[in-house]
């Protein structure tokens, strides 16, 4: 066996799980469709074996997933597209039984879940998704619990937060930073006075790979929280200082979004996940806690800070690029 396999790994938390591996001096396999995306972020690592795929392809599919002990599945797919999650992981899943992989964790999210019946939510909590995402997500999840109870394969599902980081761009507060780091106006989803989670992507990589190494990991799903709940506006703020800049904000509610999916999918598509912000989803880790002991959770003032820095390096960069 070759180790630990990120399949769909060129994203920031794919990143951060080769950052620890690599921190650990653990050899591993990145997969993903796209060689140039995958050389980008692990091209620098001695100890990243870069691997495309085609999962159409079944024996592509076998081809990547060969000699695997664990696979850590990070597939991501268009916003507009999450009918192709279940797909996918069926696609995977054939593939890692056909080669006998032993284990396989899925990095989910709260869409399954629905609206929250209780303050925090545990592992526990009936899914029971309203929206057509958390759908296609439950479905997902669904394949792979299914495959573990039956003993095809040993499966288990992470649950995360919202997230951000450095350079993380995917995330509801990239636009925070870009904004306090050249004095111009963040763009933020309304309700913005509403406590939220996210989680520090960093710090994501070392629990996951904490986890996988665990035998009692297999068959259950766990939560990582994030550093604690928060609004949107008090982080806000909380970035502003930091830049020495005056707090600029431009909030869009649900109605914007309609409005401005007439014209662009993506914002048409963030209409039906518009609960999570009035709603929120906030997670209950402890179980995870139990099984691995106390978790790292970086700060949001540190977290904040970090990723401030991330955007400012990067407007000087561009900047220096045009001289």
């Amino acid at each position: 066996m070759s180790g630990i396999t990120l399949l769909g790994a060129a994203g920031a938390v794919g990143k951060s799980i080769g950052a620890a591996l690599d921190k650990a001096g653990t050899s591993y396999r990145v997969v993903g469709r796209d060689g140039a995306a995958l050389s980008k972020a692990f091209g620098g690592s001695r100890l990243a074996e870069i691997v495309t795929w085609n999962p159409d392809d079944p024996a592509s599919a076998r081809a990547a997933l060969r000699g695997s002990d664990t696979i850590v599945y990070l597939i991501g797919v268009a916003y507009d597209q999450f009918q192709l999650h279940p797909q996918l992981m069926r696609k995977a899943l054939d593939a890692a039984i056909a080669e006998g992989v032993p284990k396989m964790l899925l990095i989910g999210t709260v869409y399954p879940y629905g609206r929250p019946q209780t303050t925090p939510v545990t592992e526990s909590h009936a899914r029971e998704p309203h929206t057509f995402k958390g759908k296609m997500r439950k479905q997902q999840e669904d394949l792979l619990l299914e495959a573990d109870a039956q003993g095809k394969i040993r499966g288990s599902v992470l649950r995360l937060p919202d997230f951000y980081g450095p350079g993380v761009e995917k995330s509801y507060l990239d636009s925070l930073f870009q904004a306090a780091a050249t004095g111009g106006t963040a763009n933020l989803l309304s309700p913005i006075d509403k406590p939220h989670e996210f989680v520090f992507i960093p710090d994501v990589g070392p629990v996951v790979t904490a986890l996988i190494a665990q035998e009692g990991a297999w068959g259950h799903v766990w939560h990582f929280a994030g550093a604690g709940a928060a609004t949107q506006k008090d982080l806000a703020e909380r970035v502003f200082r930091m830049a020495g800049q005056k707090v600029r904000i431009r909030e869009a509610g649900k109605l914007v979004l309609r409005v401005m999916g007439l014209f662009n999918p993506l914002m048409r598509e963030l209409v039906e996940m518009h609960y999570l912000l009035t709603d929120p989803v906030l997670l209950d880790d402890s179980a995870l806690q139990k099984l691995l002991g106390p978790l790292h959770k970086t700060p949001y003032d540190e977290g904040l800070r970090i990723s401030l820095e991330a955007a400012r390096a990067q407007h000087l960069g561009r900047n220096n690029g045009l001289k």
